[in-house]
């Protein structure tokens, strides 16, 4: 096995560090942690272990080159030379999509006509064929170019990562799973106290809590782009990762969650997805108005997305929902908060000033978490 792939994780903003510290507790060695990148060391082996267990990544990639190209030209040599032959068959599908930002080489659909005709090249050049049925298995080819500077990759996880197996059904402007777990994750919560979400939606930072309180690894429910690659990763090599993530589920864990909602279709749905995740029994779901919480005395955390703009439209409603949040998040006297919005203005009408606030893209949306460590 090879033990000197460089894999590369696109991070949402704002999470690099989490994603990180995630990869080091695999027992990976971090290269480099940039923004939006985080990149490691491994053999295959890393790919289904990164695959199935990272909970706040976007997909896991085998970095195949970096180098930089002005013209089209320089695109198309520097492309060339990859060895595609080590993963790419003669029969298998390679379509190729990216980005690329203050860069000479602006068009997009240029670079991937480009980049498209300079695989087939090589490919042809080693299998001594012109055509491509590209009926096989699926080797997604991904690229950056940032100021001139071109990085390739294979993309070894297909829909991306936040996209557990889990989630049924949904509600409008459903919370991405790895944002849920980076708020989780800020919390420092671990099972170990009672944890609440007064908005709960469709279940995500429940289903998320529970399945982090039950070390439940979060690709577990799901199939990967990679499990078909044969030629460089046998069955054995998935089948041993998943092995290794069951053995750590604990389910003697008894968790202390509740999620609510005011929405009793929404908790009808939270409770599928929960049911879907295995969870559903580790979560205390009720119908509930913010207004109509009842405090707990014990210390625990809330962890929540409240509505915010872009979900209501309606900005008096969300000054009206925040001005009652504050004043009954107040008579939580031992819980520590965190609350993702969007809103600008949220501190004012919360009615207090956030002990340490962090900035996350949720989507294109710039958010912030807001966090309150005393009452």
């Amino acid at each position: 096995m090879d033990k000197n792939l460089l894999l590369v994780i696109p991070t949402l903003l704002g999470t690099e560090s989490i994603v990180a510290n995630e990869v080091r507790n695999l027992g990976y060695e971090t290269t480099e942690v940039i923004d939006g990148r985080v990149t490691f060391k491994g053999d295959y082996s890393a790919i289904c272990r990164a695959n199935i267990n990272l909970r706040t990544a976007g997909r896991v990639m085998v970095k195949m080159a970096e180098f930089k190209a002005t013209t089209f030209e320089m695109l198309f040599q520097g492309i060339k030379k990859i060895e595609w032959e080590n993963f790419i068959g003669k029969d298998d599908e390679f379509p190729v999509t990216g980005h690329s930002l203050k860069s000479t080489l602006h068009s997009v659909p240029n670079c991937q006509s480009i980049i498209k005709k300079a695989v087939v090249t090589r490919l042809s050049e080693k299998y001594g064929i012109k055509w491509f049925e590209e009926t096989g298995r699926l080797y997604p080819i991904r690229f950056t170019i940032m100021k001139d500077v071109v990085s390739v990759f294979i993309d070894t996880t297909g829909d991306n990562l936040c996209k557990r197996g889990y989630r049924q059904k949904s509600v409008d402007a459903t919370l991405r799973e790895t944002i849920a777990c980076t708020m989780i994750d800020i919390s420092r919560w671990q099972g170990d106290r009672m944890f609440c979400d007064p908005f709960c939606g469709s279940g995500t930072i429940a289903i998320e809590s529970a399945m982090i309180a039950k070390n439940i690894a979060p690709g577990l429910n799901r199939k990967f782009v990679a499990e078909k690659w044969l030629n460089q990763m046998p069955y054995k090599l998935w089948n041993d990762a998943k092995t290794e993530a069951k053995d750590k589920i604990d389910n003697t864990v008894k968790p202390e969650i509740y999620a609510s909602d005011i929405s009793t279709e929404a908790i009808r749905i939270a409770k599928i997805n929960a049911q879907s995740a295995g969870v559903l029994e580790d979560i205390h779901f009720s119908v509930c108005d913010i207004a109509n919480l009842e405090p707990s005395a014990e210390k625990g955390v809330i962890v929540c997305n409240p509505p915010y703009g872009e979900r209501l439209m309606n900005e008096n409603s969300v000054r009206e929902l925040y001005k009652t949040m504050g004043k009954k998040f107040a008579q939580f006297e031992n819980a520590k908060k965190y609350i993702l919005t969007s809103y600008d203005e949220f501190e004012k009408y919360y009615g207090k000033k956030a002990d340490k606030k962090r900035k996350i893209y949720n989507g294109m949306i710039k958010c912030d978490i807001y966090q309150y460590f005393r009452k």
